[in-house]
C-alpha cells in the first residue's frame, strides 16, 4: 500500500512540455544527428554512431558527455549504477540504438533514465533506419 503522500504508479499526470530554451537544444541534436546519419548510413554498431555524434556534437560546439555514470538509488540505498549514452548540456539524454527496430522497452529504458538523471526531455535515436527520421522518438519525462 503507497504512502499517502505518494502517487499511485498508475496515475497519469499530465506532460508539460520542456522550455523553449530545451526544445532549442533537441533541434540541434537532432540536426547532428542528421548529419551523422548522412555520413554514416545505416548498419553500424551503436558505438559507431554514438563515436562519429560526438565528432559532429565536437563540431557544432555542442556541450556534451559520453557514457555517464549515474548511481541507481532504491529507496535511499546506492544498489548499482548504469551508463546512459549521453547527456547533452546536463539537460538533455540522448539514447543512442542500432536496432531492426524501437520498442516500448527502448521508450521505457529512456524514461528510467530521465528519472535518474532527473532530467525533462530525452530523445531515443535508432540510426538502423534507411530513413532517420523514423527512428527518431522524443521523450518527455512526466516530472
Amino acid at each position: 500500500m503507497p504512502y499517502e503522500d505518494e502517487e499511485p504508479p498508475y496515475v497519469d499526470r499530465p506532460v508539460v512540455e520542456p522550455d523553449p530554451e530545451l526544445d532549442a537544444l533537441a533541434s540541434a541534436v537532432i540536426g547532428a544527428v542528421i548529419e551523422a546519419h548522412r555520413n554514416l548510413g545505416p548498419g553500424l554498431d551503436e558505438i559507431l554512431y554514438e563515436s562519429g555524434l560526438c565528432v559532429e556534437f565536437e563540431l557544432r560546439r555542442i556541450p556534451f558527455a559520453r557514457q555517464v555514470i549515474v548511481p541507481v538509488v532504491y529507496k535511499g540505498v546506492v544498489i548499482g549504477e548504469k551508463r546512459i549514452d549521453l547527456i547533452v548540456a546536463n539537460r538533455l539524454v540522448v539514447e543512442i540504438k542500432a536496432v531492426e527496430a524501437l520498442t516500448a522497452l527502448h521508450k521505457a529504458q529512456l524514461h528510467t533514465y530521465l528519472k535518474l538523471m532527473r532530467c525533462k526531455l530525452g530523445l531515443l535515436i535508432n540510426f538502423n533506419c534507411p530513413v532517420l527520421k523514423d527512428g527518431i522518438k522524443r521523450v518527455v519525462n512526466r516530472m
